[in-house]
């Protein structure tokens, strides 16, 4: 069966790890199976923390005649890297334990890999490579990447943002960090300068509603309106208490009130970064001066 998109799988390692909850590998191992024909990679069962673990999870999978994505991580001694790309069995590997780590620290980790592992001698990469929780602008532009992946695009348009590419001479700049500008009408930086978008200037703000009306999208309208809320106490069901509280009206559907429109926009914003890459694989070299980030 062909496969109309290419879907990469997790398995969920990060997300199960912060919460304290066991994946079991069986259970996994039976879900990647049942829709193995639908997908182009799966990751590999890591163990946070265990790289000992992660590399017989890696084992266990391949001899149940999988082929899983291998996963090292941030503080794992190297010589669980070099099982993985020494064997000459990957072509594809995910770098994880990324997330909560500051720049600096990461430049260092990823200076060293990228050159002294992942790269040959001109900086070629060797492998393809994954990063797992890698959206950081700056990271993204610094290495090789085949892929990368991330939850931050979700939580900016939860928090009532967009990713908008800074603008210069009549064009849309995509190779430096780009302006992630509050829209909502409930976000708490709506008095902030240059964080919403009513705190612009004049010029900038129609360059940002521009970019928006591009895409095919609109800002939105909303009211707000004053109503009073009755409600009983707790203990006493005879009292009843009034308030004053404020209620957002949807006047017309938008940027301003839907989440799920800024998740479009922030899909289409990485797209079109992606399209401004070179053609994998490109080369690395080290920036001599200071982290460049």
């Amino acid at each position: 069966m062909s496969k109309k998109y290419e879907l990469f799988i997790d398995s969920g390692a990060f997300s199960a790890w912060s919460k304290g909850i066991t994946i079991d590998i069986n259970e996994y191992i039976k879900f990647i199976k049942k829709y193995q024909k639908y997908l182009s990679y799966y990751a590999n069962l890591d163990v946070i923390g265990n790289p000992e673990a992660t590399w017989q999870n890696q084992k266990k999978m391949e001899v149940s005649g999988l082929t899983p994505m291998p996963c090292f991580h941030f503080g794992e001694d190297i010589k669980y890297l070099t099982k993985y790309y020494l064997t000459g069995n990957y072509e594809y590997l995910a770098l994880g334990g990324m997330v909560g780590r500051n720049s600096k620290e990461l430049v260092e980790w990823l200076d060293n890999l990228f050159s002294n592992y992942l790269c040959d001698k001109q900086g070629m990469p060797i492998l393809k490579i994954h990063g797992f929780g890698m959206t950081s602008f700056n990271l993204m532009m610094r290495y090789p990447w085949f892929s990368v992946d991330s939850t931050s695009w979700i939580i900016c348009g939860r928090m009532g943002g967009i990713y908008v590419p800074q603008y210069e001479n009549n064009n849309w700049i995509y190779n430096v960090a780009p302006w992630k500008i509050f829209v909502s009408s409930q976000s708490p930086n709506q008095y902030e300068e240059g964080k919403h978008i009513e705190s612009f200037s004049l010029n900038t703000r129609n360059h940002i509603l521009q970019y928006i009306h591009d895409k095919g999208y609109k800002l939105g309208k909303i009211e707000i309106k004053k109503v009073e809320k009755e409600y009983k106490l707790k203990d006493k069901e005879r009292w009843i208490n009034k308030e004053k509280t404020k209620i957002e009206i949807v006047i017309e559907k938008g940027l301003i009130n839907d989440y799920k429109l800024r998740d479009e926009m922030n899909i289409l914003y990485y797209l079109d970064l992606e399209k401004t890459f070179p053609k994998w694989p490109w080369q690395f070299k080290i920036k001599k001066s200071g982290l460049g980030i």
